[in-house]
């Protein structure tokens, strides 16, 4: 999904417990008590979706914790390993750690919290939440459904984006689309159907929101649209397919709740989802946010601007974001530097002076790092990569055992390099004639 990080090891990779345990207020959630402990509860929730190696993470736990216990029996406060349980924080659109989201009211709009990482910041904003959602009660205002089982009583949700195809409009909305389409063939009599249309119509309006429509939700009514159902063998319900531009259709055989359908519906997506973003380290922000936020941060130092040109510069950067695009689903950080410009930063990772392009992947956590040893090219890089992801690879500590002091520089331009330009001495003025003879 939007973070799968590959098998790890007792070297760069090493597996870390999770941040809370069974003595602490925070109830930790999985994909197996999710649905029932906070989707189907009355209660207010705060979730922090965590991963064990980030170190903003690391700092937030003792707040969380004491949040937790300020606000036990008044506000439910709950942890997510979610680079454990990775379908989980991708069903939320979790791209970076801690993020921490308020489930309200609207169980199936949660809103992302952006206040202070502090216990009193966080007691706060849960306080402030659970007087709108006690006002809004009081109002007669619900924000839609309160829980997973009041929809289910109320026969199902509103259907409003889940789209209904025929024989005559499949093939113009789905065949030459260029979304993911996974569409549920359906009989209006079929029990097991009714039982997953709430479903159905409750994931369709979150993977809509969430993949802003390049993954939608249909139905047909096969007892209607029998040449569809003939051309794609359907012979139970529900079938539900998968219609990507350019493959067979696939058969979905996932779990019939919102949260499979979501979590199914947002690893298609993410196969077609932009790459990280490859960022130049123009000062001390940029490299520590992106390495405290993701396992890894691979860091390329290219040649000077004077020995490559923009053209140059830029075929090493397209290399990088190939390998970003091939490697999205690992949720690394991407970034890059000119020669000479972080001078201390190449020292730490053996670099330095010489041997550009470069390359060194760095966990921050542990203050490690490996460095590229064949070349700056895709097939090279991505057998560095590959062989990082299983665990293999040798590693050094950073020099320092600290990232060391960046430097602030002005972001590249797009441009060749000009060399400095060199004043002018202006000798008018000097008559060579009556300088002392002894002199010259």
């Amino acid at each position: 999904l939007l973070f799968l990080v590959g098998t790890v090891s007792c070297t760069l990779f090493l597996a870390v417990n999770g941040l809370y345990s069974a003595s602490d207020d925070v109830i930790e959630l999985t994909p197996t008590n999710f649905n029932k402990e906070v989707i189907q509860s009355d209660s207010l929730w705060l979730v922090e979706f965590y991963a064990p190696w980030c170190g903003h993470c690391q700092r937030l736990t003792p707040e969380w914790k004491k949040a937790a216990t300020a606000l036990k029996g008044v506000v439910k406060v709950g942890a997510v390993d979610a680079d454990k349980h990775q379908s989980l924080g991708g069903q939320y659109g979790v791209r970076g750690f801690p993020t921490i989201k308020i489930f309200g009211a609207n169980k199936n709009k949660a809103e992302d919290y952006q206040g202070g990482r502090t216990s009193d910041a966080i007691v706060d904003a849960a306080l402030s939440a659970l007087r709108s959602l006690v006002k809004e009660r009081l109002s007669g205002r619900s924000g839609g459904y309160s829980s997973g089982k009041q929809s289910r009583e109320s026969g199902g949700g509103d259907k409003k984006d889940v789209i209904e195809l025929t024989d005559d409009s499949f093939d113009k909305n789905v065949i030459n689309s260029d979304d993911v389409w996974m569409v549920e063939f359906y009989a209006p009599w079929c029990g097991h159907c009714k039982n997953l249309e709430p479903e159905w119509a409750a994931a369709a309006t979150e993977v809509k929101e969430q993949t802003k429509g390049k993954v939608k939700l249909a139905a047909v009514d096969a007892t209607v649209n029998q040449m569809l159902a003939s051309r794609y063998g359907i012979r139970g319900f529900p079938t539900i397919k998968i219609f990507q531009k350019g493959e067979d259709p696939a058969d979905y055989d996932g779990g019939r709740t919102r949260s499979d359908i979501i979590a199914r519906a947002l690893d298609l997506f993410s196969d077609n989802a932009p790459p990280p973003e490859l960022l130049e380290i123009i000062n001390e922000d940029v490299l520590k946010s992106t390495c405290d936020a993701h396992q890894l941060c691979i860091i390329s130092v290219l040649p000077h601007i004077l020995d490559t040109g923009a053209s140059g510069r830029n075929s090493y950067l397209d290399v990088m974001l190939k390998m970003a695009e091939k490697y999205k689903k690992k949720m690394w950080g991407w970034l890059w530097t000119e020669a000479g410009a972080q001078s201390d930063l190449e020292s730490s990772l053996g670099i330095g002076g010489f041997g550009y392009p470069a390359m060194a992947a760095v966990n921050a956590r542990k203050m490690k790092f490996a460095l590229l040893k064949g070349s700056f090219s895709e097939q090279g890089i991505n057998e560095f990569l590959r062989e990082l992801s299983v665990g293999r690879g040798s590693t050094a500590p950073v020099g320092g055992g600290a990232f060391p002091k960046i430097h602030s520089v002005e972001p590249w331009d797009g441009k060749d390099g000009e060399l400095p330009v060199e004043d002018d001495i202006d000798l008018s003025d000097v008559d060579l004639d009556d300088l002392d003879k002894d002199e010259l």
